[in-house]
């Protein structure tokens, strides 16, 4: 086999993307000054139970630039002190509200430190000492956000599971055709799997709620919409949509976001990607700017990523 070279000493002038990570611990409270205790609850639910609650929170920082003469974008190091002096020594084992007066709510545009509105503003302070491509905020395994610097719009995602069983067999085709096509998954008795199902959506940054959505609005969207009707289920025989088409991953996901689009839609976001982990191994991205009914079989790729 014939090596691969390059004209660039030590890789220099080639564009390369690297990420840091950093960890904070941090407290907040959503509570706006203007609303009633019923409307804070109504609106926040147990977040704006006083005096807040705390989260262990995980910045992924990404960073694009040419290598230099040494072969790196950037001296790790600067990154580290970087992150550390903006970001991490400012807000760890620190009440969020009481921070940085982007958060001061006796200001009118003072807003709340949401995930989203975080991330947002992280990036306004490192902006101008790192090359950023995009950061992502953990604000538990279960929810995070992404932010690329375009001005209030960011992604919010939710990560959620069920468990279900199901076959992968067409009824128009013999066992035998079925068996060479879909392997040992067209085994006439299913299988199972525990998936995990991560709903992205995008939207712009409420500048008072910090808020993309109602976020106990989405849960509850995700929960009667996908998880209740799925879980515990054989999804060929229980779930009527899977009776003539062939549950796989990729068809699954699909139908998620067919079934997600419109209620999102109807709470102020929109879905933007439904990404369904069938195994360690298996997963399948959907990317929503497409309704299902209305993709072509013949463009689908363009729709549908499949992680094998």
């Amino acid at each position: 086999m014939e090596a691969i070279t390059s004209n660039f000493p030590h890789g220099e002038g080639r564009t390369c993307v690297i990420t840091r990570r950093a960890c904070f611990s941090a407290s907040h409270l959503y509570r706006l000054p203007e609303l009633s205790d019923d409307d804070n609850s109504a609106l926040f639910g147990p977040c704006s139970i006083a005096p807040g609650h705390g989260h262990n929170y995980e910045l992924i920082v990404t960073m694009e630039g040419d290598l230099n003469k040494y072969g790196m974008v950037l001296n790790l190091s600067d990154v580290k002190h970087a992150i550390k002096n903006e970001v991490t020594s400012q807000l760890d084992f620190r009440f969020l509200n009481d921070t940085w007066p982007e958060f001061d709510l006796s200001k009118p545009e003072g807003c709340l430190p949401t995930t989203e509105s975080l991330v947002r503003i992280i990036w306004e302070r490192l902006k101008s000492h790192l090359p950023l491509k995009s950061l992502r905020l953990y604000e538990n395994p279960k929810l995070w956000a992404d932010y690329q610097g375009n001005a209030m719009d960011a992604y919010l995602t939710v990560q959620t599971h069920f468990s279900a069983a199901h076959r992968l067999a067409r009824e128009d085709l013999p066992q035998t055709e079925n068996e060479k096509i879909f392997g040992k998954c067209a085994r006439p008795n299913g299988h199972g799997h525990n998936y995990l199902v991560d709903i992205t959506v995008k939207g712009k940054i409420n500048p008072r709620t910090g808020m993309i959505c109602d976020l106990s609005a989405l849960n509850s969207l995700i929960n009667d919409l996908v998880v209740e009707p799925f879980d515990h289920t054989f999804l060929n025989k229980d779930i009527p949509y899977f009776a003539n088409c062939v549950p796989t991953a990729e068809n699954i996901a699909l139908h998620i976001s067919d079934k997600l689009t419109n209620p999102i839609n109807a709470i102020g976001a929109n879905l933007y990607k439904i990404k369904l982990q069938e195994s360690p191994n298996n997963a399948a991205e959907v990317y929503a700017n497409v309704p299902e009914s209305t993709i072509d079989t013949k463009d689908s790729k363009n729709q549908v990523r499949l992680l094998r």
